[in-house]
């Protein structure tokens, strides 16, 4: 049996969703597009029910991309071979505006469930239904009030669909797309349309009675959309977030660090000495070191971003932001991929399909990937912790957390410079009118936070993880195996240098480790890197650690992870601490603060990930977007990287 959840924005279906489905759930693409298609599993008796949570719509005839894709799939439904019964999530307080979604659907013969959700933000506000008669005007339609947030009319809404199951023959068992409109025939859909609405005006006036007015506007947004207080309190909830990620995280990942480092040296001591054990402990667990290090971070950052949306702010922070981008050829709607940006360019990218004018969806989806997505997390995080000392300034905020704040600011900067750019460049009369509903503020709801973290987390782990820990591998393959010849003469007449000579025996493993490493496969790799690089700051180990970083960003610190993995100095437990001691031959720090701004602003700029590129391709239709997007943030990347050295060197 297939279920599919539809209703207007902001009506509860991904709480829902969320409810129903607990973590078997998973996300992907709806077919032939790149909009996000999340399915899950609802176990009733024993059966499971494969649900669909589809994109918010307004009416069954699509006005944008996302609107689309719905359309598609009821054209569609009379092709499946399995039942399909559509759950209609309407919000309580909204009624009229879901009936005409309800009555649509209904004219194509889906058997439905109405949901009537949020009931207790209708009942703050006066409103008043009359479920029997409205369960006496739609007779074979299962009704269920409910209220998502905290799992109420759950198991309601479990027997009802039970019950429209029981009761579907098969005429109606398999739905038909009798009368879905050609999407091209304008005229017929504003007249079916209008007819939809006079059935759900009629519908609601029947069964709801509004006792007092509802309220204007929340007190709140008085000041959260105050065109100056409104700034500065969205710039202070931005700062108390990376200031949080970067205090509370610090513990958990110093425990992971040397939970993993403890792990690796009992399996050194277990294992027998060879390419096996080396490459355990060399190779794998490094390279796992870099992934699962930086879960609390993400998992932080993420549950930040799912509490602001829960709470209803972030619709305030959309709502603020539109007449900041407005003059920067941008609108309202593109905030959202903005926003989504800063955890993933993907989704981001895929989010500007909802801008219906062609010039600002394409100015957004070409500054989107300059947002700082949390692929970057663990670079920045890195690099800070090495260069930038763990001092508190102005008396409360942590010097660490306050540089991360101002990387992501001068991603959104950059963002607005090029987007300013592009408006020049892009000319195009027609201007667009951003409207947006206002959801209620309410209590967050910690089971959606949670479900939320989770599907986030996995992503980074399964997905970036699988990339990092295969790249570890063969890094630490390249770099422990070279031409042997070459190998050994360097090894022979390192033993005839002073250095080596006076140097313990512990120290003299150390010094050859090195040398092999310069001269193996991957050494002389980056050494064809170091001319192009050096003017930036960097040696050759941070010339693959980028190159290799091209696929994912968050490869970056996998790689290095490997290449360090030869450095076991006493007292260099983990990565940062490696860094930190990493000397030059003459005895000068690798990692100053100098090299590491110019490596902390290379990252904001430089579009390090091949996923982002196939996605821009795939959105605009050929490779002349990308390719430019690539070229123009590489050259900013590395020019500002190169100021940057010059300055604070």
């Amino acid at each position: 049996m297939n279920l599919l959840l539809l209703g207007n924005p902001n009506c509860g279906k991904s709480t829902l969703f969320n409810l129903l489905t607990g973590l078997r759930q998973k996300i992907g693409n709806f077919p032939g597009v790149t909009v996000d298609k999340k399915t899950g599993a609802v176990l009733m008796d024993g059966v499971d029910y494969i649900i669909t949570d589809y994109p918010g719509i307004y009416s069954i005839y699509p006005k944008s991309n996302d609107e689309r894709v719905v359309y598609d799939a009821l054209k569609q439904l009379n092709q499946d071979q399995q039942p399909n019964i559509g759950l209609v999530v309407v919000d309580a307080s909204n009624l009229e505006r879901g009936f005409l979604l309800l009555s649509q659907l209904a004219s194509l013969n889906i058997p439905l469930v109405l949901i009537i959700n949020m009931i207790d933000v209708a009942e703050r506000n006066g409103v008043c239904i009359d479920v029997e008669a409205l369960e006496k005007n739609l007779p074979s339609t299962p009704i269920v009030v409910m209220n998502a947030r905290v799992g109420l009319g759950k198991d309601r809404l479990l027997k009802a669909i039970q019950r429209q199951t029981q009761n579907l023959t098969p005429e109606k068992a398999l739905s038909t797309d009798e009368g879905l409109l050609d999407i091209e025939d304008l005229p017929q859909q504003e007249i079916h349309t209008k007819s939809h609405y006079g059935n759900a005006k009629t519908l609601y006036e029947k069964i709801v009675l509004v006792k007092e007015p509802v309220k204007k506007k929340h007190q709140m947004d008085t000041w959260l959309t105050h065109p100056i207080l409104g700034y500065l309190i969205f710039s202070l909830v931005l700062l108390i977030i990376f200031q949080a990620v970067f205090t509370i995280s610090a513990f958990p990942m110093d425990a992971i660090e040397q939970g993993l480092q403890w792990v690796s040296q009992e399996l050194a001591n277990l294992l027998p000495k060879g390419p096996v054990q080396a490459l355990i402990c060399g190779g794998i667990i490094p390279g796992i070191t870099g992934v699962v290090v930086f879960i609390p971070q993400i998992g932080l950052l993420f549950f930040f971003l799912a509490l602001l949306e829960d709470s209803g702010y972030l619709s305030r922070a959309v709502f603020l932001m539109d007449r900041l981008v407005r003059p920067f050829g941008m609108n309202g709607r593109s905030v959202v991929p903005l926003l989504s940006g800063m955890a993933c360019a993907i989704p981001g990218i895929m989010a500007t399909r909802g801008i219906p004018n062609s010039k600002e969806r394409l100015i957004t989806l070409f500054v989107t990937p300059l947002m700082s997505c949390s692929a970057r997390i663990p670079v920045y995080t890195l690099i800070i912790s090495v260069v930038i000392p763990a001092k508190t300034v102005f008396h409360f905020m942590e010097l660490q957390g306050l540089v991360l704040f101002a990387l992501y600011l001068l991603g959104i900067l950059a963002a607005m410079f090029v987007a300013g750019v592009l408006q020049r460049i892009l000319r195009q009369d027609q201007r667009s009118i951003f409207l947006m509903e206002m959801p209620d503020f309410k209590p967050p709801h910690w089971r959606n936070i949670f479900v939320t973290i989770f599907d986030k987390i996995k992503v980074f782990v399964v997905e970036a993880g699988g990339i990092i820990l295969a790249l570890s591998i063969v890094i630490w393959a390249l770099s422990n195996y070279g031409p042997s010849e070459e190998r050994r003469a360097a090894v022979e007449s390192l033993k005839t240098e002073n250095r080596y000579i006076s140097a313990d025996k512990d120290q003299r493993k150390l010094i050859q480790a090195s040398v092999l490493l310069e001269h193996s496969y991957l050494g002389k790799f980056g050494k064809q890197l170091e001319p192009m690089i050096s003017p930036l700051g960097y040696d050759w180990k941070i010339g693959i650690a980028i190159s290799s970083s091209f696929l994912a960003r968050e490869v970056f610190v996998g790689a290095l992870s490997t290449l360090y993995s030869h450095d076991q100095t006493k007292g260099t437990v983990n990565l940062r601490d490696k860094l930190t001691h990493d000397r030059n031959p003459d005895g000068s720090k690798k990692f100053t603060l100098a090299s590491g701004i110019s490596l902390l602003v290379f990252y904001v700029f430089a579009l390090q990930c091949l996923s982002t590129l196939a996605v821009s391709r795939r959105e605009t239709g050929s490779w002349k977007i990308p390719l430019c997007q690539f070229t123009l943030y590489g050259v900013f990347a590395y020019l500002s990287a190169f100021i940057c050295y010059q300055l604070f060197a």
